[in-house]
């Protein structure tokens, strides 16, 4: 990792990942039916990066058309022969890692410590299914009548439609890419517009890897609902996964119906993180800074509401504030530091109007509380004590660098107030009590939970949520499952 600024030339080499004014599919590098781009700009300054194509309706039904014919050869390769190909895409990217780091940096904003993580996380889940394809077991059911053998065999869902969010623009595409190819399937990207420069990087490594052509297309656009309904609406395409919101996560579900499609969501997250008074109160700090702060607070696991037992809440709110007076914000490019611009303004003022509501409701603002300055991209790390049900920031997803504590006196309360949301994706608990870590992760209603610890993602571990955070998992021999069907087989006449 660089201990410099990049040079110019470094950047430019990140930027010439991308071919000038295309998207890939149908086979080739090639610009939208009807010639429109657009524009990717550095959330830090607002400076253009690069023009891609902005394709619609068009461009998705070419890409149906030749996704379907990929699929055919790519599911008759053997387990073997598709594992290989991940293999060498996983080794593509950790060969040009220090430029997918540049290139995320430059058009998501992340410190490049943290883009250059995220890209060999992303590299992991290549490396993992391309692994899990050659263990894609079927069975043998003992049969019920004699001469005959049930034999139940897996097989791919066929042609895939994804989105992907600009938060995680590598993990998310190659966390559900890598399950899908693993599976004999073939695959249609459609990455977040403020992204998409990550995700065309990663196709044209894929293809100086060796994988064929059309069974990994990405299709940027500004418009994303024309397109991905001819996604939708296409008998074609037999599975659909998301990342994002639970309102579009919804409306997806719907018209996924019509056609009765396998859908995959992960949706919105409202995690609370529950520091008990037997806790170690460094290392719940410690957790806290991980999961609240990483990615500027933009991650759909980060810690949202911090619940803290009254008997410890004045010690960890002072040794939260103290570690949170250490952040640095500033340009990611920039050595040692720790929090980039938020991705856009709709960010900063979502932020803003949970503070300001927060402020007016009775919280105190103890750090924090604003930007540097009124044009500022940056929000400063914020801590706000004293916080209530009743505030946004309890009740929605801040995406943002704002911690905000609320004490509470028993375990009863701590599950009531951490359950009191429809959303249920991640929690985290910290208590060196081993019998109440059990106990409060069985009563947690969510998919994932870390008990003292501050990051749980990771390509080995099922990742997902129950209630209005989604449904099925990525990552795992479980993310595999997301993209394989069963058929049953009456074998007879032995």
């Amino acid at each position: 990792m660089l201990t410099r600024r990049p040079t110019p030339a470094e950047l430019e080499q990140a930027l010439s990942l991308v071919p000038d004014n295309q998207a890939f599919y149908a086979g080739a590098w090639q610009g939208a039916a009807q010639g429109k781009t657009f524009t990717v700009c550095n959330p830090l300054n607002q400076q253009p990066l690069k023009a891609v194509p902005d394709c619609g309706p068009d461009e998705a039904a070419l890409a149906i058309q030749a996704s379907a014919s990929a699929q055919v050869s790519w599911r008759a390769l053997t387990a073997r022969q598709r594992a290989d190909g991940l293999r060498r895409w996983y080794e593509a990217l950790l060969a040009h890692e220090a430029e997918l780091a540049l290139l995320m940096t430059l058009e998501q904003g992340k410190p490049l410590a943290e883009s250059l993580g995220e890209v060999r996380y992303g590299a992991s889940f290549l490396e993992w299914f391309g692994e899990e394809a050659k263990r894609i077991y079927g069975e043998t059911i003992p049969a019920f009548k004699a001469g005959t053998r049930i034999l139940v065999t897996p097989e791919p869902v066929g042609v895939c439609a994804i989105a992907t969010p600009w938060n995680f623009p590598i993990a998310m595409m190659t966390r559900k890419v890598g399950a899908a190819l693993a599976a004999g399937c073939s695959v249609n990207v459609k990455p977040a517009a403020e992204t998409p420069l990550c995700a065309l990087a990663l196709v044209r490594l894929a293809e100086q890897a060796g994988l064929p052509p059309n069974v990994i297309q990405v299709l940027p656009t500004t418009e994303p609902e024309p397109l991905f309904q001819v996604f939708q609406q296409s008998p074609v395409v037999r599975k659909l996964s998301f990342t994002g919101s639970t309102k579009v996560g919804q409306l997806l579900m719907r018209e996924a119906a019509t056609t009765l499609k396998r859908v995959s969501l992960e949706l919105g997250g409202n995690a609370p993180f529950v520091v008990f008074e037997a806790a170690d109160i460094r290392s719940a700090v410690q957790g806290a800074m991980q999961s609240k702060f990483r990615n500027m607070g933009q991650t759909c696991v980060c810690a949202n509401r911090f619940l803290v037992q009254r008997a410890i809440y004045p010690a960890f709110a002072h040794a939260l504030a103290e570690a949170m007076k250490e952040l640095r914000c500033g340009d990611g490019l920039e050595p040692g530091i720790d929090q980039g611009p938020l991705i856009h303004a709709r960010a900063l003022h979502k932020v803003e109007s949970h503070v300001a509501d927060a402020l007016a409701k009775g919280a105190r603002c103890v750090l924090g509380g604003s930007r540097p300055a009124s044009d500022s991209p940056f929000f400063q790390p914020t801590l706000l004590l004293d916080a209530s049900p009743d505030m946004l920031v309890f009740k929605e997803e801040t995406f943002g660098p704002v911690a905000a504590l609320m004490p509470f006196d028993s375990e009863e309360d701590a599950l009531r107030r951490a359950n009191d949301t429809p959303f249920g994706l991640a929690a985290y608990v910290y208590t060196q009590n081993i019998a109440q870590a059990l106990r409060v992760a069985e009563g947690l209603e969510c998919g994932m939970v870390a008990i003292n610890e501050g990051i749980l993602s990771s390509e080995v571990a099922p990742f997902g949520g129950i209630k209005a955070s989604g449904m099925g998992r990525e990552g795992s021999r479980h993310g595999v499952q997301e993209y394989v069907q069963l058929k049953y087989v009456l074998l007879g006449g032995l």
